[in-house]
């Protein structure tokens, strides 16, 4: 499936996270005696870091009913909700998928309670250029994929930027993520908007990192910014603006030239340092890891700085497999602050992606669990909830019904199922869809194969499809699918528990 935006001219409003990092960041019948010892209690936070009552979120929000970031819930009943400074907001102008710095505290019943929960742009302006799964915003590489959410106003499909420059009437799209080791920008939601939509006054803004400083102009990736008549040069510690300094931009749309990307700033601003910690502040972030030294150190990028975490064998819990962590792979850390700064990890889950997804009615819902075409689809607090149908914004795995028409998308954990990343419900369609590897030997001539446990009939294929989305002859398709192990991208009719009649077969990249 393919993201179609409508008008090369069109401007993509790209949103993502702007954090700093930390600076160096009963039972009646039982007679039996009772135990001669106590029984274990929980280990005080982070290897004995006594708590200062603060805590700190910083990533995705993932569901509502208060705000869920992380994973973890965060009590909302006397939150201020900002955006881009202005805190007159509420709950209702936030989406699943933005990416927010939430502030508050541990109660007395170790609830986290928010105080503010902040959302600021990272990048809005024109877009220059596009292919598959990337666009160039000001001279900042957004890309996307298969865990993206997408806004239905976007009249967008799938997770491409393919034939950007074929589109027309939308004037913007907003794009809210987490921004990755080499500066681009791992998109989590995309919105769109008009030109209605953009207010008269409305400025362009990157925020990233400065290089190249002159006293004239300075670099944030592929923008060059020229500040030598900006106004505005707020909050930065020496007074000026130096080498390798976070900082947010604006300008009006006037004073960029898309054809230099070259951006006449009317103000530039110092941005880092806002996720500063104290020993024993508590902290959960998603970020990519920029520089891997060991299972045990290694530093994670959150927005524009650094945290460097660390971890003990005795009291860090790993979700996934600890030797996959390496420079470029996402984690999610949580833990508190240690008395040098660091962040001791409690718990740190390596957030590998893969391209699963099946969108269909739901089955009936026996013992709370939740199946499409009879697969498994496994929720859990990192599951992103959506509801398009009624804008529920605290649905959940509990709402969840026989006949509802969803989407799931995740990775095939544990085998033959899915841990769900996304789940959004939306309006009922026809068609059933579902994404995945087709089977090791289930391959059955040029008529059928499996994906999940699901039996796929290609006998009413009308197209098949390549990576690219371009038509391909059956016999290529079939070469390609070999005996399985590929991809597969499937459309089509649900003709009983497991079975899907196709309609159109794609074959997908990883």
């Amino acid at each position: 499936m393919n993201i179609q935006l409508r008008n090369l001219g069109a401007v993509l409003i790209v949103a993502v996270l702007t954090a700093a990092g930390c600076g160096g960041s009963s039972g009646g019948g039982d007679t039996s005696p009772p135990p001669t010892d106590p029984p274990p209690t929980d280990p005080p936070p982070s290897g004995g870091i006594v708590r200062s009552g603060v805590a700190v979120g910083a990533g995705p929000i993932t569901g509502f009913g208060s705000v869920i970031v992380n994973g973890a819930t965060y009590d909302t009943s006397s939150t201020l909700w900002e955006r881009d400074g202005d805190d007159s907001f509420s709950q209702s102008d936030f989406r699943v998928g933005e990416t927010v710095i939430v502030r508050g505290s541990i109660d007395d019943n170790d609830n986290l309670v928010a105080d503010t929960v902040e959302l600021d742009e990272i990048v809005e302006g024109p877009a220059t250029s596009a292919a598959a799964t990337t666009a160039t915003v000001m001279g900042q590489t957004v890309t996307s994929s298969a865990a993206t959410l997408i806004d239905d106003d976007c009249a967008l499909v799938g997770v491409s930027f393919d034939d950007l420059s074929g589109l027309t009437g939308f004037f913007a799209v907003e794009v809210y993520g987490t921004v990755q080791p080499d500066g681009s920008i791992d998109a989590t939601f995309i919105e769109c908007k008009t030109e209605a939509d953009f207010d008269v006054g409305d400025e362009f803004e990157v925020n990233g990192i400065a290089t190249g400083v002159t006293a004239d102009t300075f670099m944030i990736n592929g923008l060059q910014v020229n500040y030598s008549a900006t106004p505005l040069i707020q909050n930065f510690p020496n007074g000026q603006i130096s080498e390798n300094d976070p900082v947010e931009v604006k300008g009006a749309p006037a004073d960029f030239d898309s054809a230099q990307n070259l951006l006449a700033a009317s103000k530039v601003e110092y941005k880092g340092n806002r996720l500063d910690g104290n020993e024993g502040d508590h902290f959960e972030i998603e970020g990519f890891i920029t520089d891997f030294r060991s299972v045990d150190d290694f530093d994670v990028r959150v927005g524009l700085d650094t945290f460097t975490v660390v971890t003990d064998p005795d009291f860090t819990t790993f979700e996934g497999d600890p030797n996959l962590l390496d420079v470029n792979v996402k984690v999610e850390v949580d833990g508190d602050i240690d008395s040098d700064g660091n962040l001791f990890a409690s718990k740190v889950e390596i957030k590998t992606s893969t391209n699963i997804r099946v969108t269909g009615l739901v089955d009936p819902i026996v013992g709370g669990e939740i199946r499409i075409l009879n697969i498994v689809i496994n929720t859990d607090g990192s599951t992103r909830f959506e509801d398009k149908v009624d804008d529920d914004p605290n649905y959940d795995a509990s709402s969840v019904v026989e006949g509802h028409y969803v989407e799931a998308r995740g990775q095939e954990i544990p085998a033959g199922e899915i841990t769900a990343f996304e789940f959004r419900r939306d309006d009922v369609d026809p068609d059933t869809e579902l994404r995945g590897f087709v089977e090791d030997d289930s391959v059955s001539g040029t008529s059928s194969f499996m994906i999940l446990g699901v039996t796929v009939d290609t006998t009413s294929v009308e197209i098949y499809r390549d990576e690219n989305d371009a038509p391909i002859s059956a016999d290529a398709f079939w070469t390609a699918v070999g005996t399985g192990g590929v991809i597969v991208d499937v459309t089509g009719l649900e003709t009983g528990d497991t079975a899907l009649l196709a309609r159109e077969v794609e074959l997908e990249m990883e």
